[in-house]
């Protein structure tokens, strides 16, 4: 299964690497290792994002119908296969998986895939569900891209919510790359299935809420000085938070317009989780038209660096272009809260990987949160 999602967009970030004075583990910002990181404050955060800033100006139409459509999902290589561990029962039907792509991937020292669950289709409208959404993007030297996003609950802002949560690759390129620029969030993407199919449709009928432009961006600095398009530990710190700004003339916040946020659960106890996985696969069988879900239930775990918080790790079918997209769980009130993100899959399209959020994950999403 090809690590899901597509590359993000983030307008004329700076590079990922500056070295202006100051901060962190060295002059850049960055920390010497993940010992240093898990043990950053509010200082330590504000030094690293004014370092590698992320600007993101509104370019009026450039994103049609068309031109989303047709934005391919880019996602490093797959995980490899390997034994599961701490698997749950698949809670349902598995369906055969397509052929493995012909590339090589990385070792692991963990396991990885539990049973597969097939992907089932969302109902529509998918404005009935607006929290998942899709980002769309273009990369520093050219090309479009697309992942899977949700709408998360803002603790600074409750109630008010501008907050996208997604995969750190699909914002940023990663070890040697810059922000991804041209970075829209579309809630309920083709909610009406207009767009189905490929058909023609117009803006208003596959962006029925609007199109929402980042803002602002934070995501973890283990992904932008070690992420690769290869699946390896950098994946245990693949996630992202995107602060968006409305349409022209919009006053509400983005949780107003769509009338929901989803808060998430930091810390989560993975032996209580029975996750269900949302997200747009753009690979065949899928299209990227359609919001799909597992019901996948019970996560087992896998670690490419042991001191590292081990990875989520479900049964899934769905296909790259699901990068990003959430991973939702009852919380102890019954409350549905975000516990992961689509990271990367397995090479035959069985299983799905999701960092798990931490300490490092709650920092960043205060950070961004306050300012």
């Amino acid at each position: 299964m090809a690590v899901l999602s597509a590359l993000a967009v983030l307008v004329g970030g700076a590079s990922a690497c500056t070295t202006d004075g100051g901060g962190g583990g060295g002059g850049d910002g960055n920390p010497r290792d993940f010992a240093e990181l898990r043990h950053w404050g509010a200082a330590e955060w504000d030094r690293w994002a004014q370092r590698h800033g992320f600007r993101n100006p509104v370019v009026p139409g450039l994103w049609s119908a068309e031109k989303m459509d047709q934005a391919p999902p880019q996602q490093p290589a797959p995980a490899p296969e390997t034994p599961a561990t701490d698997a749950p029962a698949p809670t349902g039907p598995a369906s055969p998986p397509p052929a493995p792509p012909a590339s090589a991937s990385p070792s692991a020292t963990a396991p990885a895939a539990p049973p597969p669950v097939a992907a089932q289709p969302v109902p529509r409208p998918y404005t009935s569900y607006p929290a998942s959404g899709k980002v769309f993007m273009t990369a520093p030297n050219g090309g479009t891209g697309q992942c899977s996003a949700t709408v998360v609950a803002d603790p600074a802002h409750p109630g008010r919510s501008n907050l996208v949560w997604t995969a750190a690759h699909c914002v940023h390129e990663g070890k040697g790359g810059d922000w991804y620029r041209n970075l829209v969030f579309v809630p309920a993407y083709n909610s009406s299935g207009a767009a189905s199919d490929h058909r023609r449709a117009t803006l208003a009928e596959v962006a029925p809420l609007g199109q929402w432009w980042a803002d602002k961006v934070i995501t973890s600095p283990l992904w932008t000085t070690e992420g690769t398009k290869g699946g390896d530990a950098a994946n245990q710190y693949d996630f992202a938070v995107v602060r968006v700004r409305g349409p022209e003339g919009e006053t509400r916040s983005l949780e107003e317009v769509i009338g929901t946020a989803v808060p998430v659960w930091f810390d989560a106890p993975r032996e209580q989780l029975a996750i269900q996985a949302w997200g747009y696969p753009a690979v065949a069988p899928f299209d990227g038209q359609e919001l799909e879900r597992c019901d996948s239930g019970r996560p087992g775990s896998r670690s490419f660096d042991a001191s590292r918080p081990p990875m989520l790790v479900i049964g899934c079918t769905m296909t790259a272009g699901a990068s990003g997209g959430g991973w939702f769980a009852d919380g102890p009130d019954g409350r549905q809260r975000l516990v992961s993100n689509t990271s990367i899959g397995s090479q035959a399209h069985t299983a799905l990987h999701g960092p798990y959020l931490e300490e490092t994950a709650r920092q960043a999403l205060a950070y961004i949160s306050r300012t």
